[in-house]
């Protein structure tokens, strides 16, 4: 018995040591969810930025993010880990501590239902019926392996964020209509937007907006007009249905596509328009094409 007691005693003291003065968080809340991680990093910031005295501090890739969230006279600390499981979902773990509390509330939890520990789930609960409400209006489907044909095209560049990326095809839409429309330019495909830059840390993009036009001698000339030749080449394409404002959603399931299946891809996607958003209708019936082009093995 005097034996037992001297290994559990050393035992216990090194567990209650590490849980009150070195465990990293105070609590963890864990839980599943049908889409993967790019959705998850992309509704995060959404969310975040719709709460008062929120802010997101850290971003490690796209499946770690961290929150300071202040709550009265305490500042909580979230990280959120997004674990991809299958090609449709994936687990979220979020790691809290109260920054000004801790000690507090790692006595407590184990003894009381705390304010804290109800204030942390109803945070993490009104997220995820948030992220669940998103996903129940986009969808996403890998069609595998496609060529993207070469075309002729008319375009404006546009700087914007992932978010602003609808908008600025909206804002440039009656540029590039009325212009080429005017001067009888004939149309030769559906518009698209061939990304140039992307910055995934800061949500950044750069690209161009694209009509298919039949090349002539005597095109229209603006100073944001602008053409070009776009060349056929092989990529890896989706299907998105849902409003345009989101179809980055399909970039990040392309890439976690391309990832589990050995497949380099550019990392700069280009998107085929079938609806013209203007018309209304269900965003649930748009479609669009998203593509990312390969990377050949003598590229």
């Amino acid at each position: 018995m005097k034996k037992v007691i001297l290994v559990l005693v050393p035992i216990l003291i090194v567990g209650l040591v590490w849980y009150l003065f070195i465990k990293p968080y105070d609590y963890l809340v864990t839980f599943k969810v049908r889409t993967f991680p790019g959705t998850i990093n992309q509704s995060l910031k959404i969310w975040n930025s719709t709460l008062k005295d929120a802010q997101l501090v850290n971003q490690v890739g796209f499946t770690h993010l961290e929150q300071n969230i202040k709550f009265n006279d305490s500042t909580y600390l979230y990280q959120w880990d997004i674990i991809p499981l299958t090609d449709s979902t994936s687990k979220i773990k979020v790691y809290v501590k109260d920054l000004d509390h801790s000690f507090k509330n790692k006595i407590a939890i184990p003894f009381f239902n705390t304010d804290f520990e109800k204030r942390t789930i109803s945070t993490v609960k009104d997220f995820n019926e948030k992220l669940n409400e998103h996903i129940a209006k986009f969808r996403v489907k890998i069609a595998g392996k496609n060529e993207l044909p070469a075309t002729y095209c008319a375009y404006v560049s546009v700087k914007t964020t992932q978010f602003g990326k609808a908008q600025g095809m909206m804002n440039n839409y009656p540029l590039l209509n009325t212009i080429l429309a005017n001067n009888g330019i004939e149309l030769n495909g559906r518009p698209f937007l061939e990304v140039t830059q992307w910055d995934m840390e800061t949500d950044s993009i750069q690209f161009d907006f694209c009509y298919p036009i039949i090349k002539s001698d005597s095109l229209p000339q603006h100073p944001d007009l602008k053409y070009k030749q776009f060349n056929s080449r092989d990529a890896l394409m989706a299907v998105y249905n849902g409003n345009y404002i989101t179809s980055d959603r399909a970039w990040y399931a392309l890439l976690d596509y391309a990832d589990k299946n050995d497949i380099k891809v550019t990392g700069l996607p280009v998107e085929v328009f079938h609806n013209n958003p203007n018309m209304g209708d269900d965003a649930l019936n748009w479609k669009a094409e998203i593509y990312f082009p390969l990377i050949n093995a003598d590229d």
